[in-house]
């Protein structure tokens, strides 16, 4: 089962991940702990993880072993590129989670848009727009069915999204033969590789895309609709919104963006590497999940969501900056989910009046 915690009047459906916050028109009436919660910590509550985030920065900035490279413009341009797949891959996450659904295949699907778009130029000549449509396009078609799957045919979305996942990274390892693909378009892995104002160019790429996912989720009714399946199906359903529809709708929209996401990683790479995509789906899980304890705490959000991926991106940075082994990267990326997973289920907990 996905969830880790379920009401007893929830439907199946409902229970596919640990939803944090519920229905406005559904919520019971505030518990005595909640309501003895004052403004200001209210607002810490929101605001933790960004100032967690500058505390970090200011500490690797003047801790010894890191000050030197840690502030630097070269370090602080890496790590923006670097995230800016990761970030991505976690804001396509978000769509099936507001709608009460884990993806486990944007991983894998991001790496399978990074082959077909290498491939399409580097074994078939197709011209670069071309090749990026297609990357997209059959990342698109993978969330469709994952939709379909789970919509339709009422599967667990952790198992067919977990089986999606290993069947992408079976073919990409059919198609490359565990070889990389190179050869791309030279002008591609230049906009990879470029900057524009002093940052990457991807990064700004990235942002667009993020402020419209962020948009469509919190300033458009079916943003809202999203929001409402997830917290209560059944309610969502006896009010007359599309629950077919719009929970496939979501696992599509979060293909596309992984998709895009596996545009940039091949522009990153000059090509596409032979991968499953595990490497980006843990990084991106825990940011999510540390998102949905910060700006809206106990929801799954777009801007919570980026918070999550630079305090990582930041902290992986500055430990290995000061030396630290390469085996913290994976210690802190597993250790960071855990922790977010814990606390996003407590405060959708305590925001849905449950008790702790």
């Amino acid at each position: 089962m996905d969830a880790t915690h379920t009401p007893p009047a929830q439907s199946p459906e409902t229970r596919q991940v640990p939803h944090p916050g519920a229905a406005e028109n559904s919520r019971p009436a505030p518990d005595r702990r909640r309501s003895a919660r004052t403004p200001l910590g209210s607002q810490l509550e929101r605001f933790a993880l960004p100032l967690l985030l500058v505390l970090i920065i200011v500490f690797f900035g003047v801790f010894p072993a890191s000050s030197a490279l840690f502030l630097s413009t070269a370090n602080v341009s890496v790590v923006l590129a670097n995230q800016s797949v990761v970030t991505l891959v976690a804001v396509a996450l978000i769509f099936p989670l507001v709608a009460g659904h884990f993806d486990f295949s944007v991983g894998g699907i991001a790496v399978m848009s990074s082959v077909v778009t290498a491939a399409a130029m580097a074994h078939f000549s197709l011209p670069l727009w071309l090749s990026c449509l297609l990357g997209v396009a059959a990342a698109a078609v993978v969330g469709a069915v994952n939709g379909l799957l789970v919509a339709r045919f009422k599967m667990n979305a952790f198992v067919s999204t977990l089986g999606m996942a290993t069947l992408l990274g079976g073919l990409i390892q059919w198609y490359t033969g565990g070889l990389a693909i190179i050869g791309v378009d030279p002008a591609f892995t230049t906009f990879g590789s470029s900057t524009w104002l002093g940052l990457p160019r991807v990064v700004f790429v990235v942002a667009v895309l993020v402020f419209l996912a962020w948009y469509l989720l919190t300033h458009t009714p079916f943003g809202r609709s999203l929001y409402a399946i997830g917290s209560n199906n059944r309610a969502a359903v006896l009010v007359g919104l599309p629950l077919r529809r719009y929970t496939q709708t979501a696992f599509i929209l979060s293909g596309t963006l992984a998709g895009l996401a596996g545009v940039i990683l091949a522009a990153r790479t000059g090509g596409a590497n032979a991968d499953n995509g595990t490497y980006l789906l843990f990084p991106a899980l825990a940011a999510v999940f540390l998102g949905a304890t910060a700006i809206l705490p106990g929801r799954f959000n777009v801007v919570g969501t980026v918070f999550g991926v630079l305090f990582v991106a930041v902290s992986v940075s500055g430990l290995t900056l000061s030396g630290a082994a390469n085996w913290v990267d994976q210690v802190f990326n597993g250790a960071a989910l855990l922790v977010a997973v814990g606390l996003s289920s407590y405060l959708g907990r305590r925001r849905s009046g449950q008790g702790t």
